[in-house]
């Protein structure tokens, strides 16, 4: 019986303070490393935008070829995906998907014909929604 005491307070295990010092470690790594992560994430999202309005610019170029004239801005990239009013050679849909995709902040891409940067001028406004900005607020369009 008396061994058996013995042996349960002899058992290994962390003290307080040494998980407390590993808590401390842990926060702090996430400390630093955590800004760097958000970072490269915002410039991922970035760099998905400007994959995704090339990708609407080649649909629009196959429409372009197929009925002789991009889509309007009323039309807008709807015009991809169905026939805007029965449009004699539209032989879409021209996305893979059918559907318009939207921006990586989950927005709407904004369609323009003609453009003021091209034929056409297809962008993202960023992460806040609004005209102009810096980073990932920066505006993604298909002139740049």
């Amino acid at each position: 019986m008396y061994l058996n005491k013995v042996e349960r307070n002899n058992s290994k295990g962390f003290t307080l303070i040494e998980l407390l010092v590993v808590l401390s470690i842990i926060g702090l790594l996430a400390g630093l490393v955590g800004p760097q992560v958000m970072k490269h994430l915002g410039g991922s999202k970035t760099k998905a935008a400007k994959v995704q309005i090339q990708d609407l610019a080649a649909a629009l170029d196959m429409y372009k070829l197929d009925v002789g004239t991009y889509p309007s801005t009323s039309e807008g990239l709807s015009a991809l995906v169905e026939n805007p009013g029965q449009i004699s050679g539209w032989n879409g849909p021209y996305l893979r998907k059918n559907v318009i995709p939207k921006d990586p902040w989950n927005k709407e891409y904004v369609y323009r014909f003609p453009g003021e940067h091209g034929d056409f001028d297809i962008y993202s406004l960023g992460a806040d929604g609004a005209e102009g900005g810096e980073g990932e607020d920066q505006d993604q369009g298909s002139w740049e």
